[in-house]
């Protein structure tokens, strides 16, 4: 038992990280096995091979190609009719062409196909939730009908799989039966409208009519898509179907890999099903030429077309021009693969007749700097693209910068028409798309992902694995390192590969160990008088935290509204919501992400609402479940009736105890300050306790004298004090410190809690706000999501470090309402991050966390 809870402890924290580490290991299986099985291939034969290709077989590559794409409208045209959508052919026809030619090519297809589909079907009156949903149709429909083809290929030809799998035919053939009948089944359930849960959730499906008009779909659309790579190969033995099981496999792991257009897995797999029938060098003529065809060409078209879209839009309208521009996901797409192109054009020599013109026009030392600089551009443009994708605006002007480098220095470089055309084309939708990029930070303060750096890595290991097989007839010696000449390729490849490890090697340090910049300013007092105008004149009683002092405040550019924060490390954590004019609270929050990136930080809004929740999904944050507040209704509010017999008791008691209630107004709090702080520190004492900070209040005079203060007194001593928050809206009331002494009667809370609600009933306010109840109300279903499976442990079995139930209980004898509280924080393990900082915030460091 205690080596499977040791396991299962193991698998918890690597899980994670496990599809990054999937990605890793395939992609290094994937280049291992194609260095091998290209060990005697030369580059020479393989242009050979290309050039003497014969025309018929381009021509039937090229009408697949157009066909494949023409099926692929259908994708899109089932999704929108289960979305019961209708947009014109034209447009269908444009979306569908330009999202897969650019997603295909690209990688990452729900992101960057999605981005062009946002773009152009845009227009037609499509949100990004419902492109959302139609790609999500569309991943599925295309999964389900590259298994089934592969099932299908793998039945027809176990015989031949059986001596590549190593494993016997009745097995595969099994196997194959037994996804066939998998699909079958999910078919029948489209049919007879069920509903299919996945991870957790019922998912709607597609009637049985759309969800087999997707299956044609995808099988034309692969068996087009192979057939192109077929008239591209010299005819062998091996039959068709068996070769689409292979075409099926390796576009399948590609698509896993997430490695642009899957290059490497795929030709892997082709080279493995071709072994002993076909020699390299013709498979890998045929491979490059239906990169070219299929994709290449394709994508290249589809960013003429955008581009010519995006001038005319332009020149039509100057005032839908906002409106109209190319998606950051688009470009960022773009960005990299030119990136890719020029790392692969650095470690590929240019041709001889270039080389010759080189030699008797430009001195040596241009064509090596613009070789090492348009290259090293090329790595720059990978690590670029990630502002892009966050809209920076610094991010727009390097990609700018970048492009024109590498087109300037394109032609000393080889005469390298063909990038300065893709360059040229990226610097056109770059500058397009300006007015997209308008979020000032430093590129040197973003936080690259372990995703992030695995991709980067996945491309260097491609043109690592392209260098040693162009040059591996090139002897290797410590002298090729300094050998400086207008053919000496392979050295000039050698020396910018080794700066290209080395320079990302060293930014991945520089970002793992660097410390976290950026100061959050304490609020002056100016600020405080500022906030609370906004607080008095809004109905959230407990924004009123903000004028404790101890939080840094960002106003709305029109000073109507205000984000509260705080910040540990690399998390900057708002409190609340943003307090203020709700027209601003969208924008508010952007400028608060924006200033979080901006030095690096991750940003999280803590204890937020679930009124804003569909706010914080647009800006890419994830709620995750705190616990809920508890508010009582003030207007039927009574102690009449045997349900509130205990608190009629909690009056009475107090009464025969000698106590007596009274509000103080925020004018006679500093009179009473020695007094209550005899009762705080007399409380603190009693707990063993210090104050805490950020979501909860302490004694602080000028924080206290800003709020009326509720006091109980026997004898004429105060015995117990609670300040109350209120705002001029008398909407909602709620308390913050609640303190007595240690000699105070029993029950003396509940006395005050009572008659303050009462008080504050006949003063006019709807409600009185309790606090919140951590850890409470979290689901306890076995698929709830980890956290609050993780919460509702902790508020199981956490007594020992914190009353969690027995604050829900005293709560809730109130009868109270209860509102669920949410941290949004950004993805991955960085909620976690957020969470451990924002308690640190609270309890004045780690210390004040493990300690009272």
């Amino acid at each position: 038992m205690l080596i499977v809870s040791t396991l299962k402890r193991l698998y918890a924290r690597i899980k994670p990280w496990l599809p990054a580490l999937l990605v890793l290991a395939l992609s290094v299986a994937a280049f291992a096995a194609l260095h091998e099985l290209t060990r005697e291939v030369r580059l020479q034969d393989v242009l050979l091979q290309i050039r003497a290709t014969p025309s018929s077989a381009l021509l039937l590559a090229a009408l697949f190609t157009v066909l494949s794409y023409a099926s692929l409208a259908g994708y899109d045209a089932s999704g929108l009719a289960w979305l019961n959508i209708k947009v014109p052919l034209r447009t269908l026809a444009l979306g569908s062409f330009t999202g897969y030619a650019v997603g295909n090519t690209i990688g990452m297809g729900v992101l960057t196909g999605g981005a062009v589909r946002l773009r152009v079907y845009g227009s037609a009156g499509l949100d990004a939730g419902r492109v959302a949903r139609l790609m999500a149709f569309i991943s599925a429909g295309f999964g389900l009908g590259i298994t089934a083809i592969g099932a299908v290929g793998l039945l027809w030809g176990a015989h031949r799989m059986q001596g590549v799998l190593h494993l016997p035919m009745l097995v595969l053939q099994a196997f194959a039966v037994g996804t066939l009948l998998g699909i079958g089944w999910v078919i029948a359930a489209c049919a007879k409208g069920r509903k299919l849960r996945l991870l957790g959730r019922e998912v709607n499906l597609p009637s049985g009519r759309l969800a087999l008009i997707q299956l044609l779909v995808s099988a034309l659309d692969i068996l087009f898509a192979a057939a192109v790579l077929w008239a591209l190969l010299p005819p062998t033995e091996l039959h068709f179907m068996s070769f689409l099981a292979f075409y099926a496999i390796g576009i399948a792991l590609g698509v896993i890999s997430h490695i642009p257009a899957g290059v490497g897995i795929f030709e892997a797999v082709i080279l493995l099903a071709y072994h002993g029938s076909l020699s390299t060098g013709e498979l890998a003529g045929a491979l490059i030429l239906y990169r070219v065809i299929y994709y290449i060409v394709p994508f290249l078209s589809a960013v003429g077309i955008l581009l010519v879209r995006e001038w005319r839009v332009v020149a039509a309208s100057r005032a839908r021009r906002r409106a109209q521009e190319l998606s950051p996901v688009f470009l960022a797409g773009a960005t990299v693969f030119a990136g890719v192109m020029l790392l692969v054009s650095g470690v590929t020599p240019s041709t001889e007749d270039a080389t010759d013109l080189l030699r008797l026009h430009v001195p040596l030392v241009l064509v090596e700097s613009a070789h090492f600089i348009g290259s090293i551009a090329g790595l720059g443009m990978l690590f670029v693209a990630r502002g892009i994708l966050l809209r920076l605006d610094a991010a727009w002007w390097a990609a700018l910068l970048l492009s024109g480098v590498a087109f300037v220095f394109a032609l000393p470089k080889g005469i390298a028409l063909s990038e300065m055309v893709v360059l040229s084309t990226l610097g056109l939708l770059l500058i397009s798309g300006r007015r997209e990029f308008t979020r000032r930070a430093s590129l040197f303060n973003q936080v690259f992902s372990i995703q992030w750096f695995l991709m980067v890595g996945a491309v260097l290991g491609a043109v690592t694995w392209i260098m040693f097989f162009v040059y591996r007839d090139v002897p290797y010696s410590n002298e090729l390192w300094w050998k400086f000449a207008f053919n000496g390729h392979a050295p000039r490849s050698l020396r910018f590969l080794l700066a290209s490890v080395v320079i990302t090697f060293a930014f991945a340090l520089w970002q793992a160990f660097r410390p976290a910049s950026g100061r959050a300013p304490v609020a002056s007092g100016e600020d405080l008088q500022r906030a609370q105008a906004i607080v008095l004149g809004q109905s959230r009683a407990d924004a009123m935290l903000a004028l404790m002092g101890d939080k840094s405040l960002l106003f709305s550019e029109s000073g109507k509204s205000f984000v509260m924060y705080g910040k540990r490390g690399r998390t900057w954590a708002a409190l609340y919501d943003p307090i203020g004019d709700a027209r601003e609270f969208s924008a508010l929050i952007w400028r608060f992400l924006e200033l979080a990136h901006r030095h690096g930080g991750r940003a999280c809004f803590y204890q937020a609402s679930s009124r804003l929740l569909p706010l914080y999904v647009d800006v890419g944050l994830s709620p995750h479940k705190l616990g809920e507040y508890a508010t009582v209704p003030l207007k039927d509010f009574s102690t009449a009736g045997p349900k509130r017999a205990h608190l009629r008791q909690a009056i009475s008691k107090g009464e025969r105890d000698g106590l007596s209630f009274e509000v103080l107004s925020a004018d006679a709090v500093q009179t009473v300050i020695p007094a209550l702080r005899q009762v705080s520190d007399a409380w603190l004492s009693l707990h063993a306790t210090r104050e805490k900070g950020f979501s909860l209040g302490n004694f602080e005079p000028a924080y206290l004298a800003r709020t009326p203060v509720a006091v109980v007194r026997k004898d004429g001593a105060v015995v117990a004090f609670a300040n109350l928050m209120v705002t001029d809206r008398k909407s909602e009331a709620t308390i913050d410190l609640m303190r007595y002494t240690p000699d105070a009667p029993k029950g003396v809370m509940d006395y005050l809690f009572v008659k303050l609600m009462l008080h504050c009933q006949e003063a006019g306010y709807s409600s009185f706000g309790l606090g919140m109840a951590p850890m409470s109300g979290m689901s306890q279903h076995h698929n709830a999501p980890r956290w609050q499976r993780l919460a509702r442990l902790i508020y199981v079995h956490g007594g020992a470090f914190y009353n969690f139930q027995g604050l829900r209980s005293f709560k809730q004898k109130y009868d109270p309402l209860w509102e669920p509280r949410y941290l949004c924080a950004e993805g991955g393990i960085k909620p976690l991050l957020a969470f451990t900082d924002i308690a640190a915030l609270i309890s004045g460091g780690i210390k004040g966390v493990l300690t009272k």
